[in-house]
């Protein structure tokens, strides 16, 4: 049974030889150097929320509306963090949430490699965007036997969303995330200040361009005529998808099928009793619209109505504490962005196991001083409202 929290001792260990971490350990530090070492037009689009940011803000601090409530006589010298996601054991309830521009976030501009490589080290799921650098079956080449999710922006065009699918499948990925808030982008005034919008100059969009479907579509390659194929992507990624979608997403893949972008009870029971088999409570990290609820508020609902179909959770999760609340209010896996992205920044592979190790072993001494040895030992009265 592993104990994240040994972390720490290693790195008092080594300060006995005068070795400090190469990387601090709490993210308010990695994020200040993260965007000292980035360029700023990438610094912006990876921190920046949508309007004034303050959906994106309380996200954030709505966690500190919750306590833990410690207790004692537990015995809580052994902790499992293990959890099963979809028949898959796991060894964390933390996973990679998706980011687009994870890809140009690694110093040799192929992110999703690191990160795929990051989650292979640690036995940690990563969720592999549709806006990607390098092409999904590369991504998860370099998975080994740790799971991997595809997450989908789906176009209008079925065809190219078939294709898409059924690559993912065959690359070995194991389930397939949608994410229904991002037919349109949000209004984000930092991208719009440096008029910055990486699609647009033909980044990230591998995926589509190493499409068989997609590319049939181009009267020439994207290799020959990169703006058609620009302007192609941009006529068919925005799908802004209705209830009766939902029937022709499940027909295209026996895998695991998530919804992400769940904040309303109904939706999830609708979501549910049309087959799928589980649902993802996010409101982007605050990036795709500024209309003012933290979504951790919004999680126990969806856990509510969600019975037990595995509920996952991200947006605004900055800490191992972060990741105790969310499972205490129910989520059954935690998702984890902008923290690892700034790791990766700054020290590529490693950068981001050490921030994953990092959020691990807060978590797992949250675990241990305050008696809760198993993750099930988590509920809701294991927290206390701070006001």
């Amino acid at each position: 049974m592993a104990h994240y929290g040994n972390y720490q001792t290693e790195i008092y260990i080594a300060g006995l030889s005068g070795r400090l971490p190469k990387l601090p350990v709490n993210f308010r530090d990695i994020e200040a150097r993260a965007h000292a070492a980035m360029p700023p037009e990438l610094g912006d689009y990876v921190a920046g929320g949508c309007g004034n940011e303050h959906t994106q803000d309380i996200n954030v601090t709505a966690f500190e509306r919750w306590g833990v409530i410690p207790r004692m006589f537990v015995g809580a010298d052994k902790r499992d963090m293990s959890i099963e996601l979809f028949g898959l054991p796991l060894p964390t309830p933390i996973f990679m949430s998706p980011i687009g521009v994870i890809g140009l976030c690694a110093q040799d501009g192929h992110g999703e490699i690191a990160a795929a490589r990051a989650a292979r080290h640690l036995g940690i799921p990563m969720m592999a965007s549709t806006l990607s650098v390098d092409p999904l079956e590369k991504v998860a080449s370099e998975l080994g036997d740790t799971p991997g999710f595809f997450q989908l922006y789906t176009p209008v065009d079925r065809g190219v969303a078939e294709s898409l699918v059924h690559r993912a499948e065959t690359a070995g990925f194991k389930g397939i995330v949608v994410t229904l808030d991002t037919w349109i982008t949000g209004w984000r005034p930092r991208d719009l200040n440096r008029a910055n919008f990486p699609q647009f100059h033909g980044h990230i969009l591998s995926n589509y361009f190493s499409d068989p479907v997609f590319r049939s579509s181009l009267p020439k390659s994207p290799e020959e005529d990169l703006p058609a194929a620009v302007q192609r992507w941009g006529s068919i990624f925005g799908n802004p998808l209705k209830w009766d979608d939902l029937t022709w997403l499940r027909s295209l893949t026996k895998l695991p099928l998530i919804v992400k972008g769940i904040c309303h009870p109904d939706d999830a029971r609708r979501a549910i009793d049309m087959g799928v088999d589980g649902i993802f409570c996010s409101n982007h990290g605050g990036r795709q619209a500024n209309g003012g609820l933290a979504a951790i508020d919004l999680l126990p609902g969806i856990v509510d109505a969600s019975g037990k179909t595995p509920v996952l959770f991200d947006s605004g999760v900055r800490s191992g504490t972060d990741v105790i609340k969310a499972l205490a209010l129910g989520a059954t896996a935690v998702g984890i962005g902008r923290p690892y992205a700034y790791g990766l920044a700054l020290d590529g592979v490693d950068g981001i196991v050490h921030v994953l190790r990092s959020i691990l072993a807060e978590a797992d001494l949250l675990m241990a001083v305050d008696g809760y040895p198993r993750l099930a030992d988590l509920t809701r009265s294991s927290l206390m409202a701070t006001r």
